[in-house]
């Protein structure tokens, strides 16, 4: 699987939020959808189209907040 290098916020809640891809790391795999060996027509591409976890992750912000996806659960009406 590929990989990327980012940069992102770190949330109160845990969560890494990506807001710039810097780079993509290849792995060579010709059956990995995001790779430069991956053919261009691949007949009825059934290939690995996930990128692997992040090779790197440079926090460029904190905060306290929750993410948007758990401010709704904590912070929102999903919260009882």
């Amino acid at each position: 699987m590929c990989q990327l290098e980012t940069e992102g916020t770190k949330y109160g809640c845990g969560h890494y939020v990506v807001t710039r891809k810097l780079r993509k790391i290849d792995c060579g795999n010709r059956y990995c959808f995001y790779s430069v060996k991956h053919p261009e027509h691949c007949p009825q591409c059934h290939c690995d189209k996930f990128l692997g976890p992040d090779k790197s992750e440079c926090v460029t912000a904190s905060t306290p907040d929750y993410c948007n996806e758990c401010h709704y659960w904590y912070r929102g009406p999903g919260r009882r």
